[in-house]
């Protein structure tokens, strides 16, 4: 028979942390809830959205070209987002008659096909991700003479380069208007390049002084994108810039832990210079989540 002074513990212990939940807010996460919202995310732009670099390394001859994994499926794959659709294309010039030009990109995801009635880009998107404007300055040819040519040449290339600048800004000021009109909701992260070499480091192609003015070049490049985005957000537009240039630091083509594919054997492949896969992972994914955050967007 029990004793009726001997009382069985209460569970104060339970009891304290239930009242402790209560006072910080806390509660707890009741059975058969849903998962917090992602994002619907869609990316646009040239060969640094599409991936060249990783994955499959030679053009395989179709009017769009993409490798995998590049920073988009790397964004894709962390549970934060829901990757809708990657429309970017090797080699895509900011506008033009081309099909694979990031104006007829964003206008085919915001038309609504017999499979897909609702357009890849509408209200519901909440991220888009976007690199262009290199190819529309002639990145490619400027590397071809400084590879090739004297130290005041490849100034001039570069020169003749900038020339085209004041022109970009406003195209790319357009486009990332243009994304706010079927995207009105999306947060725009416009990313941006990194420098191609470490001028510190020996490279038998070009010489320290060449390198050095093709940094600066990128640098232009970067500033005239960075002026666009303001301009966009003067006029209402959702856009960030996102810089690499740091994440890229100690990681240049010619660096000793290169996250910049550099075939000297086949130095005119359409790969070289494009993000290796640690390069689309360690810096471009990883400049999107930490500094869009995508999962505190998606609480907005």
């Amino acid at each position: 028979m029990e004793n009726s002074n001997t009382r069985r513990p209460r569970p104060a212990l339970t009891g304290g942390l239930a009242a402790l939940a209560m006072v910080l807010g806390l509660a707890a996460v009741p059975a058969g809830a849903a998962p917090p919202a992602k994002l619907a995310y869609v990316s646009v732009g040239d060969s640094y959205s599409a991936g060249t670099g990783a994955g499959v390394a030679n053009n395989p001859g179709s009017a769009c070209w993409q490798s995998s994994p590049g920073y988009v499926d790397d964004v894709g794959r962390t549970g934060r987002v829901s990757l809708v659709a990657n429309a970017a294309c090797h080699g895509a010039l900011l506008s033009g008659g081309s099909a694979t030009s990031v104006g007829n990109q964003i206008a085919a995801l915001a038309t609504p096909t017999a499979g897909s009635p609702t357009p890849a880009l509408n209200s519901a998107t909440g991220l888009v991700s976007i690199t262009a404007g290199a190819n529309d300055v002639g990145v490619y040819q400027v590397l071809s003479v400084c590879a090739t040519s004297s130290s005041a040449q490849c100034s001039a290339a570069v020169a003749l380069s900038g020339a085209a600048l004041p022109g970009l800004r406003a195209g790319l000021t357009a486009t990332y208007l243009g994304l706010k009109q079927v995207a009105p909701n999306a947060r725009i992260a416009v990313l941006g390049y990194p420098r191609l070499f470490d001028p510190a480091n020996g490279f038998p192609v070009i010489p320290p002084t060449n390198q050095i003015i093709l940094n600066q070049a990128t640098d232009q490049l970067n500033a005239s994108i960075t002026a666009a985005v303001g301009a966009s957000r003067a006029a209402g537009v959702d856009a960030q810039f996102v810089d690499v240039t740091d994440r890229f630091a100690g990681h240049a083509a010619n660096s000793r832990d290169p996250w910049l594919v550099l075939d000297q054997s086949n130095p005119t492949a359409d790969y070289n210079f494009h993000p290796t896969s640690t390069g689309y992972d360690e810096g471009y994914k990883s400049a999107i989540m930490g500094s869009v955050k995508p999962a505190q967007l998606a609480k907005k």
